[in-house]
């Protein structure tokens, strides 16, 4: 194994709830009713440019100026990426791994998050998303070439199973982050992930057994 991809909302960082708390926040007031996780969560996949153009299309750039606004503001609700996930990137790269990222979050929050928690230098190369979908699978793709790596020779670290799909049609292992707030076990197992991780220690249990 040369190197470790990550996603990051709710794999490297908790931070799942900090977004949805950011975007009612920002979106409510434009949508003159409230707006549920359910139906915020439904519409990721896209960068949170896209979550802001599917909710209140009309309000556009006060809706998107708003959530990041707000993503910094309540950054405090999520103080701490996951216990131990530092601590796990920084022996990776002590190991001579590859260590990158690829999320589908925008790029402004991202960096947002990274400067917060100290990890603008945790990773070799970072993928973010886009406003007009998924577009993990050409990430991940853009990590490979980069680094000239094989898929065999990398693993996608991730809590979704939008996360195993990608990873599986780039033909790539796929280790499923099963320690988050919003995770569902049993749907990421039906889709059959190489390995899934009830916590970071187990997970972190496992590299230093392995890698």
């Amino acid at each position: 194994m040369k190197a470790v991809i990550f996603d990051f909302d709710g794999t490297v960082a908790d931070t799942l709830p900090l977004c949805i708390a950011a975007f009612r926040k920002a979106i409510e007031p434009h949508a003159g009713r409230p707006i549920s996780d359910e139906e915020i969560i439904a519409t990721f996949g896209p960068s949170e440019e896209g979550t802001i153009k599917a909710l209140i299309p009309d309000f556009y750039e006060e809706g998107l100026s708003g959530y990041l606004r707000n993503y910094e503001d309540l950054h405090g609700m999520c103080a701490v990426p996951f216990e131990g996930m530092t601590d796990i990137l920084q022996s990776l790269k002590e190991k001579g791994k590859i260590v990158a990222l690829v999320t589908g979050k925008g790029e402004k929050s991202c960096r947002l998050s990274l400067a917060y928690y100290g990890m603008d230098d945790s990773f070799d190369w970072i993928e973010t998303g886009s406003p007009q979908g998924q577009i993990k699978i050409e990430g991940i793709r853009e990590v490979l070439r980069r680094f000239d790596l094989k898929p065999e020779e990398a693993v996608y670290v991730g809590d979704a199973v939008t996360d195993i799909r990608c990873a599986k049609a780039v033909g790539m292992p796929m280790w499923s982050a099963a320690w988050g707030s919003y995770v569902d076990t049993a749907e990421l197992l039906r889709q059959e992930p190489d390995r899934l991780f009830k916590t970071v220690t187990e997970f972190r249990t496992y590299l230093e057994e392995t890698i």
